[in-house]
């Protein structure tokens, strides 16, 4: 079968962009031709793609890679459009070659210009590959731009990432909604990850009959890839990524620093990995966007609780973002025992991130650190004299790379203070025996709950926490629960998630609900 995918933005990094690089890869091996449409710049680093299309010569030009080793006899295209170099995005970002501003950013002309260069693309390659199905994502743009670049010609799905929902088209009904609604109406089925994503779609969009075709389709997990290592073979695959990001070349800086926040130094992530091999104690990682929503200050804040009950406990934070500078400024406030200073960064809040972001403390933060009292305090900052040593920045990792990672952590946690769709990366980490440690709402939420329902009922309680203003204590309770329980409860544990996540959010599993969806085969599938 021939399947068109519209993703407006890169192969990875972050969570939709992963999840349309693994979708494609998976249809391919199950046999699919896929065209896949993307701002992708560097598609040969990719293996399963065979060939790529640009229009930089101002026509279409579509080249053999040599690639397409996706395990299988389909194959996949990837065909970047050329969009006027200027990307709209949902949460401020740098990329390669490209101007980016946030939708809300945006004038009408430029988003105009946007539409009409993707539009374009979308019926040209149609004509020439003459899809049978199609997938859009995210609410804003894709569906609109498959509604009008296919012309009614394919039937398609639409698969809805909490970004976009929630940072671009709740914020500004008033510019978003009519092109969400739009690109929405013709689809045959909407996937969500979860009940509250869906909910908050309906609530948003208003339209009585969307329920009837919104389903469940969550993000997918490589199971083969993320799986979990004995100790010597998890030791042994932190020691080979290592010696990769050691033979890896440095990137390319302008005066600026680096062209895209996607690039990395690899000698900063090698010595962070070096780091970890050389730990004496359990490994717990946070896996994500460095930004405010994403609430590791919440998480970097319950470390010293950890570690003043085991002290050679490491905390490996993977990810990039502009809150990065903000949150290695608390952990050295915190290190030095100056609670003044890290309350100075509570109650700066998102500005530290964007300086143009309307006032907001960390109120859970802010609440943490006013409690702190008499002999509990001086408990807490003796420990949190370790802090920057038992803390280690990796920078961004490759979603290939975190199964070398993984593997090697007794737990991971997804502190997220904002709704998320899904808790992708809980998922990737139990595959992999990791203790996903989540807040408790939204798509994390139900993430939990299905693998509480799969452990000993003593380990269900690590799994998730309540986001108030006893955030951070109970989030190193449920640390604390899992890196000091009985290896036999732990080992249980262990086998419980791992075999959900196979049985539940295998990749050939999410290609067929796709599939199913694009085609309005909704009964098979599952109502949020």
């Amino acid at each position: 079968m021939r399947l068109l995918i519209f993703h407006g933005y890169l192969l990875g990094g972050t969570g939709s962009n992963v999840y349309n690089a693994r979708l494609a890869e998976a249809l391919a091996r199950l046999g699919h031709e896929v065209h896949l449409l993307s701002q992708e710049r560097h598609p040969e680093q990719h293996p399963f793609i065979g060939a790529a299309g640009d229009w930089d010569s101002g026509a279409l030009r579509v080249r053999e890679l040599g690639g397409g080793s996706a395990g299988g006899p389909g194959r996949a295209t990837v065909y970047r459009p050329d969009i006027g170099g200027l990307l709209p995005v949902y949460v401020a970002d740098r990329y390669e070659g490209l101007e980016t501003k946030t939708f809300a950013e945006c004038s009408p002309e430029e988003l105009d210009r946007y539409l009409a260069a993707n539009v374009a693309a979308v019926a040209e390659v149609t004509a020439l590959a003459r899809p049978q199905l199609a997938l859009a994502n995210h609410l804003v743009m894709g569906p609109v731009i498959l509604a009008r670049g296919l012309g009614g010609s394919v039937p398609y799905a639409v698969k809805i990432h909490g970004s976009a929902l929630e940072y671009t088209v709740k914020p500004n009904p008033q510019r978003f909604l009519a092109p969400a609604r739009e690109g929405l109406a013709p689809a045959r089925g909407v996937l969500v990850g979860s009940h509250h994503t869906a909910a908050s779609l309906w609530q948003a969009i208003g339209d009585e009959r969307l329920p009837e075709r919104t389903r469940l389709g969550p993000p997918g997990v490589d199971v083969d890839r993320f799986a979990p290592r004995e100790p010597p073979a998890a030791a042994a695959g932190l020691h080979e990524l290592a010696a990769r990001l050691r033979a890896e070349p440095a990137p390319a800086s302008g005066a600026d620093g680096p062209a895209s926040a996607f690039a990395r130094d690899p000698r900063e992530a090698a010595a962070a990995i070096g780091a970890l091999e050389d730990a004496d104690g359990p490994l717990v990682a946070f896996v994500g966007k460095l930004i405010v929503s994403k609430g590791v200050d919440l998480l970097l804040a319950s470390w010293p609780l950890v570690l003043s009950r085991l002290p050679g406990a490491r905390l490996t934070v993977v990810g990039f973002g502009a809150y990065r500078d903000g949150l290695r400024a608390l952990v050295a406030a915190l290190g030095s025992g100056d609670i003044e200073a890290a309350r100075r960064l509570a109650l700066a809040g998102r500005t530290l991130e964007d300086p143009a972001a309307p006032a907001g403390a960390l109120r859970h933060l802010l609440a943490f650190l006013d409690s702190l009292q008499g002999d509990e305090r001086e408990r807490y900052l003796a420990a949190a004299a370790a802090l920057e040593e038992r803390v280690v920045w990796t920078g961004r990792l490759e979603h290939e790379e975190l199964a070398d990672l993984l593997p090697a952590c007794t737990a991971l946690v997804a502190p997220s203070t904002f709704p998320e769709a899904f808790g992708m990366v809980a998922a990737e980490g139990a595959a992999c025996g990791a203790v996903p440690v989540v807040a408790r709402h939204s798509g994390l939420a139900e993430v939990s709950e299905v693998l509480a329902a799969a452990v000993p009922s003593e380990a269900a309680p690590w799994l998730s926490f309540p986001v108030d203003d006893g955030a951070v204590r109970a989030l190193a309770d449920c640390l604390l629960g899992c890196l000091t329980a009985e290896p036999g409860l732990l080992a249980r544990t262990r086998e419980g998630l791992v075999e959900t996540v196979r049985e539940r959010w295998s990749w050939e599993r999410v290609a067929a609900g796709v599939i199913a969806a694009a085609r309005g085969e909704l009964d098979g599938l599952q109502r949020p």
